[in-house]
């Protein structure tokens, strides 16, 4: 009889797990936990007040997200100066990888902006293709996991920047800004008014954005602080909740801006004139 062969990926896989079971019962049993210079409550109450990790920036004391806001803007700008330069100018008929993956972007958020704004939906796509961008990539930015030291001399990893509610907040009065001055080009005073009564909307996009990725940020940093949960575990949650958040927080501020551009800009109905009344009616 012949002998049954057993599936060589299976065994693999089985190895593998054994492996990382052992790696992580001697990691724990033997090796002592790191030294914690701060308890999990001021971790996770400097993770939205920002009270006590500070970070020199030209002998200012800031935030570290906005560390974070300048490299990621510094990084999103050279891309786009390489594919402007070097890109785009070799663009095909039949396009390449990254000529589909780039067209695919733009027209991802061009068709977003044409089915929410039927009415001059140029510029409102341009916009949401930048705010969407950023909010993608300032999202991931967090996973590259890049140091700075604090001004207290400790070392810590950038957050996303938009984990800082001081630049969800500016996310959101600028996307406002962007939706009111279009009803006020286009509907006059008329139009702005008729913005101005959402005057919760740019609080609702800055607490939505600042929430979202503050839950992934402070989630992360739970599991990162316990020595028992600190192996495998991180890497799953960090990636998951960090996608998560780029992916929905994107869509949800770009087909927001869309749809209040929309109402915004559509023409209104001419108002219309009411007769006076004659005091004395003629039967």
């Amino acid at each position: 009889m012949k002998n049954k062969t057993k599936n060589p990926r299976l065994v693999i896989f089985i190895v593998w797990l054994v492996l990382i079971a052992l790696l992580t019962t001697a990691v724990i049993l033997l090796l002592p936990p790191g030294e914690k210079h701060e308890t999990i409550k001021e971790v996770m109450r400097d993770g939205v007040l920002h009270e006590d990790n500070k970070m020199s920036f030209f002998s200012l004391q800031v935030n570290p997200g906005v560390i974070s806001a300048y490299t990621v803007t510094a990084i999103l700008l050279l891309t786009a100066v390489i594919i402007r330069i070097f890109i785009i100018p070799r663009f095909k008929t039949v396009p390449g990888k990254i000529q589909a993956v780039l067209e695919w972007m733009v027209e991802f958020f061009r068709g977003m902006a044409r089915q929410n704004s039927h009415h001059r939906s140029g510029f409102v796509g341009a916009y949401i293709f930048c705010a969407g961008i950023y909010i993608f990539f300032s999202t991931l930015f967090e996973l590259f996991g890049f140091q700075w030291t604090t001004t207290a001399g400790h070392a810590m990893t950038l957050p996303a920047p938009l984990s800082d509610i001081n630049a969800a907040i500016a996310m959101g009065v600028m996307s406002y800004s962007i939706i009111l001055g279009a009803g006020l080009i286009c509907g006059g005073i008329r139009g702005g008014l008729g913005v101005l009564k959402d005057f919760s909307l740019p609080i609702s996009m800055s607490f939505r954005l600042f929430g979202a990725l503050l839950s992934g940020l402070l989630v992360t940093e739970l599991v990162y602080y316990y020595v028992t949960l600190s192996f495998v575990l991180p890497v799953v949650v960090g990636v998951m909740f960090t996608l998560l958040h780029a992916a929905i927080q994107t869509y949800v501020l770009a087909t927001l801006v869309s749809i209040f551009y929309g109402e915004a800009v559509e023409p209104k109905a001419p108002r219309e004139k009411k007769t006076k009344k004659k005091n004395k009616a003629t039967e």
